[in-house]
């Protein structure tokens, strides 16, 4: 008779729980954000060669990991056939749990847009959009860095550091495809 009370007391325990976890865009609608009206978006996916990935380890930096050699993006082309941007998805952990962003590179391999999609961590942690607008217009270089060019989050050095982070692959990948 002990088992029921144990199995309500987990159930009302587990309840009372925090649960954190917000899904802010689907993939599609962050697309349909990202890209003017009536641009063709075209998924690709490519395989990098091991060269490619030791290049974009370079480029991305210390610290910063490219672990897959798999790199899906979305470039979206104006009616004349013009490229107006390229779309890239990360996912990666922040401290315990994962976020998914959105990087819009421009054609000038720029920082066009940046999205947070999904974020898993407490909302206490979730960078606001006045802080991911710095990173507009950025070019990959070494002032793309927490304590350099990009402003830290007080009370949130590793959601600062992450996006940071794969803000940087983001645009190394972009640099190594071409």
């Amino acid at each position: 008779m002990r088992r029921p009370a144990i199995v309500l007391a987990i159930a009302i325990g587990a309840a009372a729980l925090p649960v954190w976890g917000a899904v802010f865009l689907a993939r599609d609608q962050a697309l349909e954000a990202a890209f003017p009206k009536g641009t063709t978006v075209e998924r690709r996916a490519e395989f990098l060669t091991d060269d490619q990935v030791a290049r974009a380890r370079g480029l991305a930096g210390p610290g910063v990991p490219v672990t897959s050699a798999l790199v899906t993006r979305y470039v979206g082309r104006d009616a004349s056939g013009a490229i107006v941007g390229t779309a890239y998805f990360d996912s990666h952990r922040v401290r315990t749990l994962e976020e998914t962003i959105m990087v819009l590179v421009d054609p000038k391999g720029r920082v066009g847009r940046i999205e947070i999609l999904a974020f898993g961590e407490p909302p206490e942690y979730l960078p606001k959009r006045g802080w991911l607008d710095q990173f507009l217009g950025r070019p990959l270089d070494d002032e793309m860095s927490v304590k350099r060019g990009i402003h830290g989050i007080t009370g949130a050095t590793l959601s600062s550091q992450s996006v940071t982070d794969a803000v940087r692959r983001v645009l190394a990948l972009h640099a190594v495809l071409g």
